[in-house]
């Protein structure tokens, strides 16, 4: 397959083609960080649903902030990918990422949260 015909174009343009294992494997990244988010979306599925008795405004924010989250995750898998397949092609530096720790933070954070929703609904 010629470089004009993949998408997308400027990725596939930047070089020349590298080794298959590093692209598999940037692959298999993307579809990781893919899979995280449509377990953030299962999440946000779970919490909305009337199984835990959570008041609505706290279950109607930790799911909202869980699509948030499923949505960055997507952004940053094709942002992501992007980057290190040109670097790839190209023998630049692998590009920072700093997209792990700030996912860890805001599911900390929507931990806090939801326990502090869950313990005021027990408390009444």
């Amino acid at each position: 397959m010629t470089a004009d015909k993949r998408f997308p174009r400027d990725v596939f343009a930047a070089g020349p083609d590298p080794d298959t294992r590093f692209t598999l494997a940037n692959e298999r990244t993307f579809l990781a960080w893919t899979r995280t988010s449509l377990a953030l979306v299962a999440g946000a599925v779970a919490v909305h649903s009337p199984f835990f008795e959570l008041d609505a405004w706290v279950s109607n924010l930790a799911s909202l902030w869980l699509l948030v989250l499923a949505a960055l995750c997507v952004g940053q898998a094709w942002l992501r990918w992007r980057a290190v397949e040109k670097a790839i092609r190209t023998g630049s530096p692998m590009p920072g990422f700093g997209a792990p720790a700030l996912l860890a933070v805001s599911v900390g954070v929507l931990i806090v949260s939801v326990a502090v929703g869950v313990v005021v609904v027990a408390a009444r």
